[in-house]
């Protein structure tokens, strides 16, 4: 990104939602045709154990069907409510959690067809900044031996040359090369984070999962890791995969935007359309709750009923059904999930009331629909008071 639209602190205000449609440019899905990381059908479900003998009783879809590119050099922000699944796509995806099913392809290889070693080879491309900047540093190791472990590990450099990469890494993080004999207890949260930067970045990897790298920081020092992650994103070519809950944050550093409910994608589209026009009402809440940086200005905020369902007993049909707010809602909603449809071009929701929608009507009628769909866009943005 351009360095005026650099963060400045606060984030950014959220595009006016119309109740017309604006015009929608368009925009492949995949902005080149073979994308650097491929995601079919992931799914990772948890078992529930219960008594003596851990007799399965259950199952947490913590993740239940998710499918997504992301081209090399573009980063695809993953936002969504705690809980939802951003965290374990992620993981799974580099295999620090084997999935239970469903197909992971990076730049051509079957990640999930990788034996242990063919896997180590592939950490060096496939790296991750982890949230909590505190606990995921070695507290007995110095900020040097965490950054160089990387390069002893897949023999990149050894001695002085180590030592040298070191210390470059540092700087380019913004940190002083001297810190590399201080240990984690010494930094503030923002210097931790750099350093779980470095480390990531001593590997020459291609993409990163950034696992809500700023949540856990000041808003001042979020401005500057952020603006530190696009300067790399521009200088090294980087992918990333930035998982998030902060609006502003993605709609600032994301070029598209996947939310995610209950373990499930129901939109996906680039950040400007997301944010102008979105259409899965799940979406809309999400919209309407997000702060403005403007205390003469109101939100016409959208309250969603009820609490979200738990992963291990998700409801019927579209899993967000229970709490959706379009008028048009009806019994059909609860017997038909939604496919992942596409109803602009590069714009993705899954939602059958918001049409185009290849689901007919006939067969939602079937399915008990007495209201046929029709385009909801609630007006959720910034109005004067």
């Amino acid at each position: 990104m351009m360095d005026e639209n650099r963060v400045s602190g606060v984030g950014s205000r959220v595009s006016e939602l119309s109740s017309g449609r604006p015009e929608v440019v368009p925009t492949p899905d995949t902005p080149h045709p073979t994308p650097l990381l491929s995601v079919r059908d992931l799914t990772k479900h948890f078992p529930i154990k219960k008594g003596v003998l851990g007799r399965r009783v259950g199952t947490v879809k913590a993740v239940d069907g998710v499918s997504l590119d992301v081209a090399a050099g573009e980063t695809l922000g993953v936002v969504g409510e705690s809980g939802c699944g951003k965290t374990t796509t992620g993981r799974c995806i580099l295999r620090l959690i084997e999935p239970t099913s469903g197909e992971v392809r990076f730049d051509g290889a079957d990640v999930r067809a990788l034996d242990a070693t063919s896997l180590r080879r592939l950490r060096r491309q496939m790296q991750i900044i982890f949230q909590d900047p505190f606990s995921s540093l070695n507290p007995r190791m110095t900020v040097g031996a965490i950054v160089r472990e990387g390069l002893t590990i897949h023999r990149l450099a050894e001695g002085a040359a180590a030592d040298a990469r070191v210390r470059q890494l540092l700087e380019e993080v913004g940190l002083r090369p001297e810190y590399a004999s201080r240990y984690p207890h010494e930094f503030s949260g923002g210097q931790r984070q750099r350093v779980g930067i470095a480390r990531a970045l001593s590997v020459e990897p291609r993409f990163i999962v950034c696992d809500e790298p700023v949540s856990a920081l000041d808003v001042s020092v979020q401005a500057q890791v952020i603006n530190l992650l696009q300067d790399l994103q521009r200088d090294r070519g980087l992918t990333y995969l930035f998982i998030a809950h902060d609006l502003s944050v993605v709609e600032h550093i994301a070029d598209r935007v996947a939310v995610m409910y209950l373990g499930k994608v129901v939109e996906l589209a680039t950040a400007e359309a997301l944010y102008r026009e979105p259409l899965m009402p799940y979406t809309q809440a999400l919209l309407s709750a997000a702060p403005v940086p403007d205390p003469t200005t109101k939100r016409q905020r959208i309250v969603l009923e009820g609490d979200v369902p738990s992963p291990a007993n998700p409801p019927s049909g579209c899993v967000f059904h229970p709490r959706c707010h379009h008028p048009q809602k009806d019994e059909a909603c609860a017997r038909i999930v939604p496919p992942l449809e596409e109803k602009a071009p590069g714009h993705w929701a899954a939602c059958i009331k918001q049409p185009p929608t290849g689901v007919p009507w006939e067969e939602q009628q079937t399915a008990g629909a007495t209201r046929r769909p029709e385009r909801y866009l609630p007006v959720i943005g910034v109005e004067a008071r």
